[in-house]
């Protein structure tokens, strides 16, 4: 019965988005090039690079070329292997998804299980650093100090999540994989081919949920105060643009936006599912993540705008 209303469900809106898509052209227009403009200008130059390396530094395992001293404190600390030290490193440097791609690629490996990936995933929610200094901070809010705060709570929401959760981690052995010999063209090819295919995934994901948030607000009389939540909701580089041009403080401004990137959206949240379907890594770990790291997001932020008198 539950699987018939939801099938219904899904029917009815994908009714109403397809009228939709008849009537209002322009804002369907507007809104896959708004799409493709950021995947473009934002999105390809901030993922595509860091995906190829980050499966040619998986490949050529280094884990193994990480100090012993830096492997024995982040263990100490956030009670992960050595290999997850490697999702974490690599998510703070390339932003969301890669923490559910690379979970992915050691989990296919069989160097890591479905525990340890379930685990990682909870506090490696990273965005991009320069999508937050530059674009958040430079673009949106014109202000370079804005962007260094916002990344600066968002690396510390993190952490501060990974030790709140550290004992949930039971499983904290170490998986030796078999040694290959790899030659460096088939990883490199592999790479790129690796990148290409969810680089385009991510600008299909943020295109539809762009469109749905544009139906949405055309749709239904609602003001801008909620347009700008229900685009957050939704993805959050239109929120954060939405949230930017509001009348409203900026200490306001920087608690809404540091939860928004806690969050990371529907859209970041379809991202990281995609990478872990038909595997044993389940989503609601990544969920509730997202949740704990808002709520430690919007405390860091709030004392922060007190102590820096913003």
């Amino acid at each position: 019965m539950k699987d018939k209303i939801f099938n219904i469900l899904i029917i009815v809106i994908s009714l109403f988005v397809f009228i939709e898509l008849i009537i209002s052209k322009n804002i369907i227009y507007d809104s896959i090039m708004y799409a493709l403009n950021m995947w473009v200008n934002n999105l390809i130059p901030t993922l595509f690079p860091f995906f190829i390396i980050s499966d040619i530094l998986i490949n050529y395992n280094i884990t193994d070329y990480i100090p012993q001293n830096i492997k024995k404190i982040c263990k100490y600390i956030f009670n992960i292997s050595d290999t997850s030290l490697t999702i974490f490193i690599l998510s703070m440097l390339s932003g969301f998804p890669s923490n559910a791609r690379n979970a992915r690629t050691l989990y296919d490996k069989g160097i890591i299980d479905s525990d340890e990936a379930n685990h990682i995933l909870m506090f490696t929610h990273f965005a991009n650093p320069m999508f937050i200094i530059t674009t958040i901070g430079l673009f949106f809010f014109n202000n370079k100090r804005i962007g260094m705060i916002l990344l600066v709570i968002h690396y510390l929401s993190n952490f501060i999540l990974g030790i709140c959760i550290r004992t949930s981690n039971q499983h904290n052995k170490e998986i030796v994989a078999q040694e290959r010999n790899q030659k460096f063209g088939s990883v490199f090819i592999l790479s790129i081919k690796r990148a290409i295919d969810t680089t385009i995934t991510i600008c299909g994901i943020i295109t539809v949920f762009l469109l749905l948030s544009s139906i949405i607000i055309n749709s239904f009389k609602i003001n801008l105060y909620n347009q700008m939540l229900i685009k957050g909701l939704f993805e959050i580089t239109i929120g954060l643009d939405a949230l930017s041009k509001l009348s409203l403080g900026m200490n306001y401004k920087l608690i809404i936006a540091s939860m928004f990137l806690a969050f990371g959206g529907i859209s970041v949240h379809i991202q990281v599912l995609s990478q872990i379907v038909d595997t044993d890594i389940k989503y609601h770990y990544f969920l509730v993540g997202r949740i704990y790291q808002m709520v430690i997001a919007g405390i860091l932020t709030f004392l922060s705008t007190l102590l820096l008198g913003i």
